[in-house]
This record gives C-alpha cells, sequence and structure tokens, in this order.
C-alpha cells in the first residue's frame, strides 16, 4: 500500500484524537512544526534504564526473599549464576518488548502518515528490539528449564522431553518463535498496515508468559482467571505507557504527538493503577483474609514490593500530572527543554518500576 494511500487512512490520523478545530489534518498536525530537535533518546539513557532497572530487581528479590539461594553443600542444581541469569534475561526481554511495543505504537497511533523516514526508523528500531527480545527469550527459555528441574546448563539437553512438558518452558518457546517472527517482520516493515500487524504480533508474543504466572497457577478458579487477565491488561497497558513515552522522545516530535500521547498516558495510568490492584489483592487473598490481608503488604516481601510499585506508580503519576499542568503548555510556547529533562527522569523511574515488577513476578 503507498503512502497516500495510508495518509487517507481515518482510523490511523483522525483530527478528533489531533484536537483540530477545523477537522483538517494539516490543522490537527500543527503544520507539520517539529516541537523540538535533536536525538531525543540516547543509547546512553537507555543503558542508563536498564542498568537501574536490574539494579532495582536485584535490590528487590534480596530484600523480599526471591532471590537465588545456594544448594546445601553436596548437592547439585542449575547454580547460582545460571538462578540469577534468569530474572536478569526477563528483564532484559521485558525492556526489548516494551521498546519494540512503544516503537510501533508509535508508528501507528502517533507519527504523521507522511513522515516516512521516522516510520522508517521506528521500524527498524523496533526490529532491532525484538530481535533482542527473541535472544533474551531464548536464554531465558534454556535458563529457566535448568533452574527449574534443577540440572546445570550443560545435561539440558539430556533432559529435554521432559522440559518440554513444563508449562513455562512451553509458554516461552512460542514467545521466542513470536518475537523471531516479529523481528524478521519489522526489518522489512515500511507501511502503518504492517506495523499494525506488528502490533498484533507483540501483543500475541506478550500474553504468552504472563499465562504462567502467579495468577494462572489454579486455572479453574474464578479468582485465578480474573487475576492472570487483569495481569495481561496491565501489562499492555504499561508497554503502552513505558514506550510511548520512548517513543514520543525518539520519533514522534510534534506538539500534536505528545498531546495525543498524554491522552493515552492518562487511559493507561487508570488502567495500571486498576489492574495492579487487583492483581495484587487477589494473589495476597489467597493467602490469608481478613486483616491479614491488609497487614500482608507491610510484613511480606511480594507485599512490600507492591507497595514499592504502588509508591513508584504515584510517582509516576504526579509527574505525568507535571507534564499535563507545565510541560506540554511549554511546548506551544515553544519550550521544549523542560518536556524533554522530565520525561527521561520519568523514563528512568518507569525502569526502576520494571525492574519491580521482575522481582514481584518472582518473589513468593
Amino acid at each position: 500500500m503507498s503512502r497516500a494511500t495510508e495518509s487517507a487512512d481515518p482510523p490511523n490520523r483522525g483530527s478528533a484524537g489531533a484536537g483540530s478545530d477545523d477537522g483538517s489534518v494539516g490543522a490537527g498536525r500543527g503544520g507539520g512544526v517539529p516541537a523540538w530537535s535533536g536525538r531525543g533518546v540516547s543509547w546512553a539513557h537507555v543503558g542508563g534504564m536498564v542498568a537501574v532497572g536490574i539494579v532495582v530487581m536485584v535490590i528487590a528479590l534480596v530484600a523480599a526473599g526471591g532471590a537465588p539461594k545456594p544448594l546445601p553443600a553436596g548437592l547439585i542444581g542449575a547454580g547460582m549464576p545460571l538462578s540469577w541469569a534468569v530474572p536478569v534475561l526477563r528483564f532484559i526481554a521485558d525492556a526489548a518488548a516494551i521498546a519494540t511495543g512503544g516503537a510501533v505504537l508509535t508508528v501507528v497511533l502517533l507519527l504523521p502518515a507522511t513522515d516516512d523516514q521516522q516510520v522508517l526508523r521506528a521500524c527498524q528500531d523496533a526490529a532491532v528490539a525484538a530481535g533482542v527480545w527473541a535472544v533474551a527469550s531464548i536464554g531465558g527459555l534454556t535458563t529457566s528449564a535448568a533452574v527449574i528441574l534443577g540440572i546445570p546448563l550443560s545435561h539440558l539437553a539430556e533432559h529435554a522431553s521432559v522440559a518440554g512438558e513444563l508449562d513455562q518452558v512451553r509458554a516461552l518457546a512460542v514467545a521466542v518463535v513470536l518475537t523471531a517472527v516479529l523481528a524478521v517482520f519489522l526489518s522489512g516493515c515500511r507501511t502503518i498496515r504492517g506495523a499494525r500487524f506488528a502490533l498484533v504480533l507483540t501483543a500475541a508474543a506478550l500474553t504468552g508468559p504472563l499465562l504462567t504466572g502467579h495468577g494462572a497457577i489454579e486455572r479453574t478458579s474464578f479468582w485465578s482467571v480474573l487475576a492472570t487477565s487483569s495481569l495481561v491488561v496491565h501489562v499492555f497497558a504499561a508497554t503502552a505507557w513505558i514506550g510511548g513515552l520512548g517513543g514520543v522522545l525518539r520519533y514522534a516530535r510534534e506538539r500534536q504527538a505528545v498531546e495525543r500521547f498524554s491522552r493515552l498516558a492518562l487511559v493507561c495510568a487508570i488502567s495500571i493503577g486498576i489492574t495492579g490492584l487487583l492483581t495484587a489483592e487477589i494473589h495476597l487473598g489467597g493467602r490469608q483474609d481478613g486483616w491479614g490481608l491488609i497487614t500482608q503488604w507491610v510484613t511480606t516481601g511480594y507485599g512490600a514490593l507492591v507497595l514499592g510499585k504502588a509508591v513508584a506508580f504515584a510517582v509516576l503519576v504526579t509527574v505525568g500530572w507535571w507534564h499535563r499542568r507545565t510541560t506540554i503548555p511549554g511546548l506551544a510556547a515553544g519550550d521544549s527543554a523542560a518536556f524533554r529533562r522530565l520525561a527521561a527522569v520519568e523514563l528512568l523511574v518507569m525502569a526502576a518500576t520494571v525492574g519491580l515488577a521482575v522481582g514481584l513476578s518472582r518473589t513468593p
């Protein structure tokens, strides 16, 4: 499909989303005048986010009791390095998934249909991120299987049939296939229609591993199904919020795109708040009801991490409010520095929150 055809597609580029008064695409796009210039998100900033997220994840695991523990003397298992590799690879995979989803979402919802250069750039970045996601998923697949079976990685091939029967391994195997297909597809993606299909693949790859988490242990339970469904919505909303903000900084630099993302972020924040609380309460309620459900927020490792995520979420909501109140109106006046600085700090807090989430997923 040609770019001219794509630009005439109402669902992608409606003037209502851009807030135009006369209904024209040109008015909704602000005449194509960029809100700022520059590189946006740098690789140094990306590296800083990864470092912050991994450090927070390690601290969370150690503090909450979810960190790998050494085996008693005389027993042979997967080993501590391999056990620690599992959450680290999980964080890298999650970060890459967010980068992939954010770049593709930016193409679909935020970029002007005629901006071929930025569409191509976003798709290429998404292809690289999906490749990292696939590699990290392969690593997570092998290390998780070895840790679950309690064997060194060198012996995994001998137990391949047993590993293949594990639900977690099967879910990760599906994710590996989907992310590999996604990386190949995105490497040749040039249109918004292709980005839409990539967005569907991203959602599918995200969903599989979530079906084997805390809430999916008892699949016949109503509360288990509700917890798992809430978790899926929670992860989708977080991916759109964090990835979308990164996409705005790196690709979609028009004021109208920032305003459109702000509305999307508000929906994501509400969804994350509701589903996060619901999922946590269902999981904690499976241990102890009544007053015990409340006290677990400060008396258990899992509850403490939930409380930590709630505090980080409150910080992000406050930052979002400040964006809407101060920095976004500043963009209209031509001042983009304040928005960029605050958004860069916001991404670091988001990276720490992802680290907390990975720690939470591995805390009993």
